[in-house]
């Protein structure tokens, strides 16, 4: 094949997963606007429907580990088709829920389908791409991971208008139908038949228990999921923090979130550019640094009582933007040493993060006395843990080839 020819179908896939990697925050953000909708449909309150996103989450932490053994053992297409017809399955089923507590049943299902997508994109990353290439690559993904919670709920907001809240799970199964036919025709399979994994619950344990217990996996793994834990601390705490705290319109939250998820994606794609000239553990030392001094400025203002809204914007703006180098990095050289384990350390790798943030987020609930310093706290513990863990950080295998 040609270079052009190469380079296309590099593009291509990289498409292919970077849609993949979509299906959590459109599944999130996309029926948010929906809420007040949904509690007068079903008759019941913002706390009721609240628990359809609080399954899902719940469903997309703990649901990774069963598809990432799966990956491992049948290959990538297979689970990954199974996961993508059960998340079109679950989002009709949605259109039709009786009540909210189906709702909420049936997101728990959409919560576990959508992990598949995410899992096995990461495991074709590892499988297809040189190690060297890695940051670029999770870079690139990171760019639809960014762009969707600014593009998600406008969208989601313009169906709900325009033709009604069901609509939104429609597109969501639509969205799944053409990620399945894309992945029949453009995404072959990535995994040996050599590097099949058995399933055997003894042989799975064994496999996480060996991950969570090398330092190669643990210490990029914990870097980047406190950081994620200080992104959730802050999609918890800021709709209060800044619409009731600051007096920020409703109509204009989604241009702030959208600032700061857009200050992410450019700071992604800067590490893309860099990433072969500069260490990529010194960029998550040199991140961690940033984002620790960040929110110190953050937690003073918080804790001081100082009712400033540029004060308070400003340092989340760069704890944000900083997951721009963190996550790509963390994630890259997490899944580096693992070729024959790819999809267990993808799926652990998700867990972990998942796990993190859904604490960090109760965290900020638990602790809601009215103020920011709930949010300021566990954003700043979230940065504390992952510069730490972050110090111990080896990314001497992205330069083996």
């Amino acid at each position: 094949m040609s270079k052009s020819g190469l380079a296309s179908r590099r593009t291509e896939l990289i498409i292919v997963l970077g849609a993949l990697t979509a299906f959590a925050p459109l599944a999130i953000d996309m029926y948010l606007p929906a809420f007040p909708t949904l509690a007068q449909v079903f008759v019941t309150d913002t706390g009721h429907v609240q628990t359809t996103l609080a399954a899902f989450f719940l469903a997309f932490a703990l649901g990774q580990a069963f598809w990432g053994p799966l990956a491992d053992r049948y290959g990538r297409r297979r689970p990954l088709m199974v996961g993508l017809v059960l998340f079109m399955a679950a989002s009709i089923a949605c259109t039709m829920a009786p009540s909210i507590t189906a709702l909420a049943m049936l997101r728990f299902v959409q919560g576990l389908a959508a992990c598949a997508s995410v899992v096995i994109a990461r495991a074709v990353v590892r499988d297809v791409f040189p190690a060297s290439e890695a940051i670029p690559i999770f870079a690139a993904l990171m760019l639809v991971t960014g762009l969707a919670p600014i593009l998600a709920p406008l969208l989601g907001g313009q169906l709900l208008v325009t033709v009604g809240w069901e609509s939104v799970f429609w597109f969501l199964a639509i969205f799944a139908g053409g990620c399945l036919l894309a992945v029949i025709l453009r995404l072959p399979e990535s995994l040996a038949p050599s590097m099949h994994r058995s399933l055997a619950p003894g042989a799975v344990l064994a496999t996480y228990v060996g991950l969570i217990r090398d330092r190669r996996f643990l210490m990029p793994s914990l870097a980047g999921g406190c950081a994620i834990a200080g992104m959730f601390a802050y999609i918890a705490g800021a709709p209060f923090v800044l619409i009731e705290m600051y007096g920020i319109p409703e109509r204009h939250f989604g241009w702030v979130f959208g600032a700061n998820a857009m200050g992410f994606v450019i700071v992604a794609q800067i590490n893309a550019r860099i990433a072969r000239k500069v260490d990529p553990a010194r960029m998550i030392r040199t991140a961690g640094l940033v984002q620790i001094l960040a929110c110190l400025v953050l937690l003073t203002v918080a804790w001081s009582g100082t009712h400033s809204l540029v004060l308070t914007l400003a340092p989340l703006f760069v704890c944000i933007a900083s997951l721009g180098l963190l996550m790509p990095n963390t994630s890259a050289i997490a899944m580096a040493s693992f070729p024959d384990r790819a999809g267990a350390a993808s799926a652990l790798l998700g867990t972990m993060q998942f796990s993190l943030a859904a604490i960090a987020s109760g965290l900020v609930g638990i602790l809601h006395d009215g103020t920011a310093r709930p949010m300021a706290t566990a954003i700043t513990l979230g940065a504390m843990f992952g510069m730490l863990a972050g110090r111990k950080v080896d990314a001497s295998v992205l330069k083996r080839r």
